[in-house]
């Protein structure tokens, strides 16, 4: 099941919007290849989390 920007999995509810976004973005491609769900979240999560952290943004939201 393809996520968007107002349903995604509950692991990104506190990320900001340009993280959950991405991590969105690469879980859908991730999916698409033939990886499931869990799979894809795990790995979109971290690849989210590193292009953050490389683009000098913040990954989580306040108090998170």
């Amino acid at each position: 099941m393809p996520w968007t920007k107002e349903d995604y999995p509950d692991s990104l509810k506190n990320f900001m919007a340009p993280v959950r976004e991405k991590a969105i973005e690469i879980a859908n491609a991730l999916l698409k290849d033939g990886y499931e769900e869990g799979r894809a979240i795990s790995i979109a999560t971290a690849q989210a989390k590193e292009w953050a952290e490389d683009h000098d943004k913040q990954v989580r939201k306040k108090g998170h």
